[in-house]
């Protein structure tokens, strides 16, 4: 590495989705390095609108000016907080001992009647008292859910995979839209505590709006903290562990964490998008990434899943 300062990769993703030849090619060698020497990209010039970004943000925080007893009416903790409410200290990260300074809001796929993995899929939860936030959401989702696909596949040509690898993988996929409000830090705090403990996401990849406040910070390959420093409404998009896992750590999974602001003690939001493969899918190491050795035994998404949620608070 050299000495200079650092700075997560900014890319078009207009130059892949509109470009000529020469554009992809040169978008998909940048995303893939830079997701592999950095673990995450900045997207410019994606497709989801503005105004739409900014609306669901304003129902964001608006959902979590509610009462906590408001709000806990619509937590699902038999179901593992996958849809609907998550409170304030619930979640902790993999190993760490005391618990993140955020609540949460779960928004996942929508299925028709007697999909075969309706018994799997909880029901979303809506909060009547904020109008417009199923529609507004809702579409947020499937924005995000297309623009993931997107980016899936761009992957699949330095990996050596068919255009469809990733589309036939995650096409009903248990993707999860997580809409995260961090609260001013409360007075009395556990001075170990910070807004999102150093974790890796559970997922393929992860697509973050960008946040209403900074803190966001990615651990570089040299162990030291790298700000990712973004435009409002561009899109952040990091690696995570089932990628890491079926790419032989090829494409590793990067390390994050949200730390206490400093200065004025305000509140942040943010609304990541975790795509996940559908819960039958295999996560096996791809012919290409073998190398010396297969690093990880096959497992289902849906036992990995189950794996990871247990060991950060989420399910028992």
């Amino acid at each position: 590495m050299s000495s200079e300062v650092r700075r997560v990769p900014e890319l078009s993703l207009n130059s892949y989705i509109e470009g000529g030849a020469t554009a992809k090619a040169r978008f998909v060698d940048d995303f893939f390095m830079g997701l592999k020497d950095y673990g995450f990209i900045v997207l410019k010039d994606h497709p989801i609108p503005d105004a739409l970004l900014n609306k669901a943000y304003a129902l964001v925080e608006e959902l979590f000016a509610l009462s906590t007893e408001k709000k806990m009416q619509y937590a699902l903790k038999d179901k593992g907080f996958q849809r609907g409410y998550t409170p304030f200290g619930q979640e902790h990260a993999k190993n760490s001992k005391v618990m993140d300074l955020k609540e949460f809001w779960h928004v996942g796929r929508e299925l028709s009647p007697g999909h075969r993995y309706s018994d799997i899929y909880p029901p979303n939860v809506w909060p009547a008292e904020v109008p417009e936030f199923q529609k507004t959401l809702s579409e947020i989702y499937r924005s995000l859910d297309k623009t993931g696909l997107v980016m899936l596949e761009a992957l699949t040509g330095p990996l050596e995979l068919d255009k469809n690898f990733f589309r036939e993988r995650v096409s009903d996929g248990n993707s999860i839209l997580r809409l995260l409000h961090y609260p001013p830090i409360p007075a009395g705090a556990d001075p170990r505590c910070i807004r999102a403990a150093p974790h890796e996401d559970i997922n393929l990849i992860t697509i973050l709006v960008s946040a209403t406040k900074s803190g966001l910070q990615l651990k570089d390959r040299d162990g030291s903290w790298l700000p990712i420093e973004s435009d409002p409404n561009s899109l952040i998009v990091d690696a995570g562990d089932m990628l890491a896992r079926i790419t032989n750590d090829v494409i590793p999974s990067t390390t994050h964490q949200v730390v206490n602001p400093e200065g004025e003690n305000t509140a942040r939001y943010s609304m990541p998008f975790f795509m996940h493969p559908n819960p039958d899918a295999m996560l096996s190491c791809l012919p290409s990434c073998r190398g010396a050795g297969e690093k990880y035994p096959p497992i289902t998404a849906q036992d990995f899943l189950f794996q990871r949620l247990r060991e950060i608070g989420l399910m028992k």
